[in-house]
């Protein structure tokens, strides 16, 4: 997928009137494209509209309008647009109690090494994350992760094909999994490949 360049987006003016239309459109976008992989993790798969919408919605919350501050935008959120031969996902580890999620993460530590996506016939091909910066320290890890999934040539044409969608995690503290990827999600991911 094409990165994005400033003048793929809206000044803040033109994002102010647009907005909420822009938005509704995100949401329902965004509907397709995210998993709950058990009960505590969300998986949203990343690509151009989200990512947009991610910046348009930094650029306005920041008030960045010079050339400069949008470039910088542009250079950490392009990483997060797939490029055709993987996916790029968000995951977010949800606990809604403080306490909780304060346990539950240090127990976690590697979770994000342990995201698998598979296409069925083939073996599971586990996450590369946190590229940008390590998310993980000595005593827990983050409750956000950015996880890359390069499958190769053979399972993204079977699953071009029609072959079954799972994903999961497999950690000692946390083993779940979707199999298979249910429709509308799976045509949505899949469409993703070039």
């Amino acid at each position: 997928m094409d990165r994005l360049a400033p003048g793929d987006l809206l000044s803040l003016e033109q994002y102010a009137r647009a907005r909420p239309d822009f938005r509704a459109r995100v949401i329902a976008h965004k509907s397709r494209r995210q998993l709950a992989v058990g009960p505590s993790t969300t998986w949203c798969f990343e690509d151009r509209l989200t990512v947009q919408y991610q910046v348009q919605e930094m650029l306005r919350a920041e008030r960045i309008f010079e050339p400069e501050g949008i470039a910088e935008e542009l250079a950490a959120y392009n990483p997060l647009i797939p490029d055709g031969r993987n996916w790029k996902v968000t995951l977010l580890i949800e606990f809604p109690d403080p306490e909780e999620r304060q346990h539950r993460l240090r127990a976690l530590k590697g979770i994000e090494d342990r995201c698998w996506v598979q296409a069925a016939g083939f073996e599971r091909v586990f996450a590369i994350a946190d590229e940008d910066l390590e998310r993980e320290n000595a005593e827990k890890t983050s409750s956000v992760h950015f996880l890359r999934f390069d499958l190769g040539a053979e399972p993204v044409a079977a699953l071009k094909q029609g072959a079954r969608l799972a994903v999961g995690v497999d950690h000692p503290q946390y083993r779940h999994a979707l199999d298979p990827v249910e429709e509308p999600q799976r045509s949505a991911l899949v469409a993703d490949f070039a």
